[in-house]
């Protein structure tokens, strides 16, 4: 297990429990006490956490942890949800595509359909997008128009937030956005843990034909802080084959076309 996937378990071990020791965490990874302490004091500078005289208490950022401690979480469940919305896309369509790590996954396997890495006229596909870590990704591995919206940084998710990357979807129009949500619930939608990024997929959906919500089956049912759009603007769910059934059934009884992959 890398340093990543450690502290990845670590903050996951604290989300949970909220307060973890040092020899509980050491016998549960299989590595040694001084590991831990190392993995401890190093996610406290970055004040991920509280250390404690034996081990850790968890701090409120836990919850939203930054884009590189998530990414060794469902890694397989989010490959094959990329591949699957990747494959709603069409040829020649404007697509908007938000961060996270979901996202992540559908940008590497549209970057490698050579139906859309195309120059050819009425052929290459527009990506808009308001993820640096996205834009980088289909930049060096694909032929795709990328356009990238403005605003602030948020460093934990490499989105672009704001009034800056507002107005320019204001003037776009996309024939699909597919969506990385923190939660999504058939009664009350799709959501994100922070405002800002909220507010920036919320303009994605205006600005779109059709709306496809990607994300794998630990945030179905969940809820965060603030809504993204309603339940009766999304066409599709792509989610894996671990959801709940009754969950899928009550999307579905809401209108929602559901993809397990």
């Amino acid at each position: 297990m890398d340093r990543y996937a450690r502290w990845n378990a670590l903050l996951e071990m604290l989300t949970d429990s909220g307060r973890v020791s040092v020899e509980g965490a050491a016998e549960r990874l299989a590595v040694s006490q001084a590991t831990i302490r190392r993995d401890f004091d190093q996610l406290a500078q970055q004040q991920m956490i509280t250390r404690t005289r034996g081990g850790a208490v968890a701090n409120g950022v836990s919850y939203d942890l930054p884009l590189r401690y998530k990414s060794a979480k469902h890694s397989a469940e989010k490959q094959r949800i990329g591949a699957a919305a990747a494959a709603l896309v069409s040829p020649g369509t404007v697509v908007g595509l938000n961060g996270g790590t979901t996202s992540t996954e559908v940008a590497r396997a549209l970057a490698v359909r050579p139906d859309l890495n195309t120059s050819a006229e009425g052929a290459q596909l527009t990506v808009v997008t308001n993820a640096l870590n996205i834009a980088n990704e289909l930049l060096v591995r694909s032929r795709m128009k990328v356009v990238v919206a403005g605003g602030v940084v948020r460093p934990k998710s490499f989105e672009l937030v704001g009034p800056l990357g507002g107005a320019l979807l204001r003037e776009v129009t996309l024939d699909v956005a597919l969506l990385g949500v923190d939660a999504v619930d058939p009664q009350l939608g799709a959501a994100a843990h922070h405002e800002g990024e909220a507010a920036m997929n919320s303009l994605m959906v205006a600005r779109a034909k059709r709306v496809v919500v990607i994300a794998d089956s630990s945030k179905l049912g969940g809820h965060a802080f603030a809504r993204i759009c309603p339940v009766d603007r999304m066409e599709t769910l792509v989610t894996d084959s671990g959801a709940a059934p009754e969950v899928v059934a009550a999307f579905r009884a809401a209108d929602v076309q559901v993809v397990c992959a």
